[in-house]
């Protein structure tokens, strides 16, 4: 008798903001195979990550936990694979298992995929042109654009799966992360646009915690000649006329890599409606995180700021969850796990610290759901000098603590820095321009804010910093 649960079909993408997804009403590009499965099912507004940065990001998803029990805490603590994961729970259950594409989370002997009847990943980043893939342990060399030839060796997994049983398959994309090499076919799109810029493109971090003022990541500043295409900044441009140029070459590049994706999620989404397998396969498209497109002059993420805390997140199931319904309600990628674990009517681990949201996506909020959330960046000062910091955001309101700290973890870099606080009211300043956490008005919601932090932190078993005793 054949198996009825679902077949999950997980697709992510690396740094791709939902404000460059025409679904979540991005004003610089259109997706259109992507705005299928939002129109067929749920897309959430307010799905955020517990740690942006790629590695941690990745292991939450997988764990269910937070980067401080799961100890990926930076890119340089890879995942022990031996941990339970919601793979290797359904492998177990019955669910035929593939992971293809982008893990990031070490490789070879404990850091290998587990839980996978079959897995075939890019060794760290990748390439974007004729990478090389681990097969399964073995090293093999692709000709053509890793986009493609991820969904290309995802299709022919569906194609010779056991169509008895249910699968998860979890097709990891590169893209569109730096340096955002696009494909022949997309190369020359935009060529004779002008892509709108961000109203913050020349934010001067006023009124900021000087956090922001110094990071490494200002698309003017920092962008180096290989994100550029080697191509030469124009003669005789003015300060603001070079960020200008060079937003435009760096949106455009990452433009044409979202539009990949988009074409291929086309392809696998095809795919399941080809096999009559659409009405009973989950599939979800999101980020590992988001990322800044221009926004406060910057490209890259880390930061607690909305443009990178916030995940696309859109989900199809035609058997249990109506078409074109939009949700505020707040999801977490610790909560992935559970939710999978949910629909394959598999027990949710009691130490797992995320909630299945297939309530939500079944039309009912439960009334104990999550109105806040925890955050922590730990990699301080490494790559883009982002200082490491914790912090809290509701529905209103987002308080942030830069503690400033590398505290010995693998990853980070430098020096300490002071301790600073950062409090942004999402109503009425929802770009983050102006910190509010000294304004007297506030005075009474910092203080309700700090009790909310310390109880989340609590919750989740993570420990405050204390700081150092000279």
């Amino acid at each position: 008798m054949a198996d009825t649960r679902p077949n999950i079909l997980f697709i992510m993408s690396d740094d791709h903001a939902s404000h460059a997804m025409s679904c979540y009403g991005s004003r610089i590009n259109a997706t259109p195979n992507l705005d299928r499965i939002a129109q067929e099912g749920m897309l959430f507004n307010h799905c955020f990550c517990t740690n942006s940065i790629c590695s941690p990001s990745r292991a939450t998803i997988l764990t269910g936990t937070y980067n401080h029990v799961n100890r990926v805490t930076t890119l340089a603590t890879p995942l022990d694979s031996r941990q339970l994961t919601f793979p290797q729970l359904l492998q177990r259950n019955g669910y035929q298992t593939a992971m293809i594409g982008k893990w990031h989370l070490g490789h070879g002997g404990a850091n290998d995929p587990t839980g996978f009847d079959y897995w075939n990943v890019l060794p760290g980043q990748g390439a974007y042109h004729d990478p090389v893939m681990i097969d399964m342990g073995e090293r093999k060399n692709y000709e053509g654009y890793t986009t493609d030839i991820i969904t290309d060796l995802s299709l022919e997994w569906m194609r010779n799966r056991d169509p008895e049983k249910p699968f998860l398959l979890m097709c990891h994309h590169k893209a569109p992360h730096r340096p955002w090499d696009p494909d022949e076919k997309h190369a020359d799109m935009y060529a004779d646009e002008e892509i709108p810029e961000p109203d913050n493109l020349f934010d001067d971090y006023s009124n900021r915690a000087a956090a922001a003022k110094n990071a490494e990541m200002r698309v003017g500043r920092d962008l180096n000649a290989r994100d550029l295409k080697n191509e030469p900044v124009p003669e005789g441009l003015s300060e603001e006329e070079e960020t200008s140029w060079k937003y435009q070459k760096y949106i455009k590049d990452y433009l044409r890599c979202v539009a990949s994706i988009d074409d291929n999620v086309g392809r696998l989404l095809d795919y399941l409606e080809e096999e009559d397998i659409a009405e009973e396969t989950i599939v979800v498209y999101t980020s590992d995180q988001g990322f800044f497109l221009g926004d406060h002059g910057w490209y890259d993420k880390r930061f607690m700021y909305e443009e990178s805390l916030r995940m696309p997140f859109i989900i199809r199931y035609p058997a249990g969850i109506e078409p074109g319904v939009v949700t505020d309600e707040m999801i977490l990628n610790v909560d992935f796990a559970p939710t999978f674990l949910d629909y394959a009517e598999v027990d949710i681990p009691i130490p797992w610290q995320g909630s299945s949201f297939r309530p939500i996506l079944e039309g009912v909020v439960p009334e104990d759901w999550q109105i806040s959330m925890y955050y922590r960046y730990w990699m301080h000062g490494a790559h883009h000098n982002v200082a490491a910091h914790y912090g809290l955001r509701t529905h209103r309101y987002k308080l942030i603590y830069y503690y400033g700290d590398p505290l010995d973890n693998p990853g980070t870099r430098g020096e300490a820095t002071p301790p600073e606080w950062e409090l942004f009211d999402l109503h009425e300043d929802p770009r983050e321009m102006n910190n509010v956490y000294h304004h007297p008005d506030y005075a009474l919601i910092v203080t309700q804010l700090k009790q909310e932090l310390s109880r989340q932190q609590a919750r989740v078993r993570d420990v405050p910093y204390q700081e150092r005793q000279d």
